[in-house]
């Protein structure tokens, strides 16, 4: 090997070197970076509460209820920015005391959900479903966005319409636990992220293509453990081929789920169908650490008869669920949540005390 060549040769790897130098400062300081904006984040989010509790111990001992819009919050808001600068709108001071009123016995969840998280969260009047989001933010580690649309989404209430007393109130402490297979299922699915006009006439194929361009959505939208393993997956009988639209991977189940989109209201053939891609799965596709796979048919009308009497008998674990393209009525999905946790109050019967 001549001069030349062993000069080239060390000249490329003293630039090699120097690349990989340059790549640990910048992982040393990502690393740095996101700790410190951890702590940070908790010290605002301590500090705010703490604001917020000089506020309430203030009007307690002048008896001044400061509701929104008050002469204390407004004078407040007014004096404090004039002092200390930015970050104290008359909403922000009111969102202080708020927090501070919901989260008495408040210990931030380190670093873990931020002060633009809680804004979303001290939206929600009703406690059960403030706690839940909240669980369901840290353990999922949703984005404030991410937030933002389950709420929209009316997640929680979705969630409880299949549930009793007892887990409606462990839904609140927990969040949702996924222990067995109807724990995934959501009814409805709501797709509003699609951008489908609600009178659009629109095809199953339009619909995947849809779901397939906004899949981190999607998966959002089933819920924590899915991961995506295919799209029209085919199945290949006696010359006869078949294909099931999306197929996932439940991590947490340890099983694959497996989905067919219908436009309109799913019928008895459809549900047959599904029951074909489970056996052939079952069969050719599972391995032995697999647990059984799960078939769900979504449409958007479901015939609770229809889909009672199609499923009767059906050994599979196969689920028919609807899926809307815009947001549900919030205070429909709660009357029905009202109505729910009345029928679970246990009625006494007579001479019992």
């Amino acid at each position: 090997m001549n001069i030349k060549m062993v000069s080239e040769r060390n000249k490329i790897l003293k630039e090699n070197h120097y690349g990989s130098l340059i790549t640990n400062i910048g992982s040393i300081l990502e690393k740095r970076r996101q700790q410190a904006y951890k702590v940070i984040n908790e010290i605002l989010v301590k500090t705010y509460w703490e604001i917020g509790r000089q506020i309430v111990e203030f009007e307690q001992e002048g008896k001044e209820k400061a509701e929104y819009g008050s002469s204390l919050l407004n004078n407040l808001s007014r004096d404090l920015r004039l002092k200390y600068g930015k970050g104290f709108s008359k909403s922000n001071v009111y969102l202080m005391r708020l927090l501070y009123t919901k989260y008495q016995k408040f210990q931030t969840p380190s670093g873990k959900l931020n002060w633009s998280h809680y804004v979303e969260l001290l939206g929600i009047e009703e406690d059960l479903e403030r706690k839940f989001y909240e669980k369901q933010c840290i353990s999922d580690g949703w984005s404030v966005r991410e937030l933002k649309r389950q709420i929209n989404s009316v997640l929680f209430h979705r969630i409880a319409l299949s549930k009793n007393k007892k887990e409606i109130l462990e839904l609140s402490k927990n969040g949702q636990i996924i222990n067995k297979d109807e724990d995934i299922l959501k009814d409805p699915y709501v797709l509003e992220f699609l951008k489908i006009p609600e009178n659009y006439k629109y095809t199953e194929k339009q619909l995947e293509q849809k779901i397939i361009d906004n899949l981190q959505m999607f998966l959002l939208e089933l819920g924590k453990g899915f991961t995506f393993v295919a799209r029209q997956y085919r199945i290949s009988l006696d010359n006869n081929h078949f294909y099931v639209d999306l197929v996932f991977y439940h991590r947490i189940l340890k099983c694959f789920v497996l989905i067919d989109l219908k436009v309109g209201q799913v019928t008895h053939q459809n549900i047959g169908q599904m029951n074909l891609y489970l056996n052939y799965f079952k069969e050719e596709e599972n391995s032995e650490s697999d647990n059984p796979q799960i078939g769900i048919v979504l449409g958007t009308e479901k015939d609770h008869l229809t889909a009672r009497y199609a499923l009767g008998g059906i050994s599979n674990k196969l689920f028919v669920s609807k899926y809307k393209l815009y947001l549900p009525n919030k205070e429909e999905l709660e009357r029905k949540l009202d109505e729910s946790l009345a029928r679970t109050k246990k009625v006494k019967r007579p001479g019992t005390v």
